[in-house]
């Protein structure tokens, strides 16, 4: 790797603090592509040098039950962990558990999805406005009038709320939008092929769907069910999604969106922002942090063949990887550690050594049940930061 400067030059006894550090990776929901690369980014920094010498690495997946990614904590706890990345089942039923790990010096860095309890750190674009962005770039397109689908992610997660939130912030200033079928997709192609393709049974005529993960398989059932006809979806950022958009066949059958949506690298900067901690490499003023929000329309979809999206490219090329990876599993600013198969598979790039982090973060705003309690919104929340309202409520 070119930029391999050595940032923790020396043994690992040169390193503030311990040895070896005992962190836990904490899922909850793990049931796709997703979530499969945010975890194999953290494996795969773990496993680069200097930290694959001083990280002991631990997996544990606790599924969508909260009881049981409370007893996972509680025994990480018990297990004199020094630090948890984890990806919440819940904004509020893990606080206390949280709080108790915290008090005992455990350091908890939740990624993607947030906890409110104060002492815990949340590294999450969830506060960048993916919502309400999209939902007014599928107004613009529907000029403010027409039958859409929710596509939803998983039941009970901030994530989910947030986004749907956002969206319904705008939809509700157009009597003209009419939400006709709402579904939860689980953020899974396949789970969402099947949701959209019921509710295009149920409702041919839909004009528009605003989607969360799982984006392509919407695209995928309304081929299936409607191929001549295609509509505006907006969706995240699943390499199949941005490729369809690309695609001038389906743009002239009808189909236009953006791609948005939640970047897995979010687990990888989390991850490095608590080594930084622990290292006594950096200290946190703040423990909400804002991840940028990524924002690809289909006239940006740039494609590249390699193993590594760079110079302004966003998608790989048509079978390079499968359709539901997440293309927004690099950052050359945060992660440029990362490859392929880092993403894929979990291992470290050859000849990859840890980069440090920009020394600036940017603080989340606050966000009532979502990263604090007891709190208020901004004065400007739900504004609009990626696209513009071309037609008048």
């Amino acid at each position: 790797m070119a930029a391999a400067i050595c940032f923790f030059c020396g043994s690992p006894q040169s390193v503030q603090g311990k040895d070896k550090y005992l962190i836990y990776l904490s899922l909850s929901y793990s049931g796709n592509a997703w979530q499969s690369e945010a975890a194999n980014i953290v494996k795969a920094l773990a496993a680069t040098p200097p930290y694959d010498k001083i990280v002991e690495l631990r997996e544990v997946i606790s599924g969508t039950d909260v009881q049981a990614q409370i007893s996972a904590y509680e025994s990480m706890i018990a297990a004199h962990a020094d630090g948890v990345i984890s990806f919440p089942i819940s904004a509020t039923a893990l606080n206390r558990t949280v709080k108790r790990g915290s008090q005992q010096g455990v350091l908890f860095f939740m990624y993607d999805a947030t906890v409110t309890e104060p002492s815990a750190y949340n590294v999450s674009y969830i506060t960048a406005g993916f919502g309400e962005n999209t939902a007014q770039y599928l107004v613009n397109c529907l000029k403010g009038k027409g039958k859409i689908f929710l596509s939803r992610g998983v039941p009970g997660n901030s994530v989910d709320q947030r986004h749907t939130d956002g969206a319904m912030s705008i939809f509700k200033k157009y009597p003209g939008i009419q939400v006709v079928q709402e579904y939860y997709s689980y953020w899974d192609d396949r789970t969402t092929q099947q949701e959209t393709a019921k509710a295009l049974a149920a409702h041919p005529d839909v004009d528009g769907i605003w989607a969360q993960a799982g984006e392509y398989g919407a695209i995928q059932a309304l081929l299936a069910a409607r191929p001549d006809k295609l509509i505006p979806v907006t969706g995240e950022n699943s390499n199949g999604f941005r490729l369809a958009l690309a695609n001038e066949d389906l743009r002239k059958r009808g189909l236009q969106g953006v791609s948005s949506g939640s970047p897995p690298a979010t687990s990888g900067y989390a991850f490095k922002l608590m080594m930084e901690m622990l290292t006594g490499k950096r200290k946190l003023q703040t423990h909400n942090i804002q991840y940028p929000l990524p924002w690809v329309t289909a006239d940006e979809v740039r494609t590249i063949k390699g193993d590594r999206l760079e110079n302004g490219s966003n998608a790989f090329a048509e079978g390079t990887v499968p359709s539901s990876f997440v293309t927004e599993s690099f950052s050359q600013a945060f992660l440029p550690e990362i490859s392929l198969v880092s993403a894929l598979e979990g291992k470290p790039t050859p000849g990859a050594t840890i980069q440090p982090l920009p020394a600036d973060v940017t603080p989340a705003p606050d966000e009532p049940n979502i990263n604090c309690q007891n709190c208020k919104p901004p004065a400007d929340h739900y504004k609009l930061t990626k696209v513009t309202a071309e037609v008048k409520p």
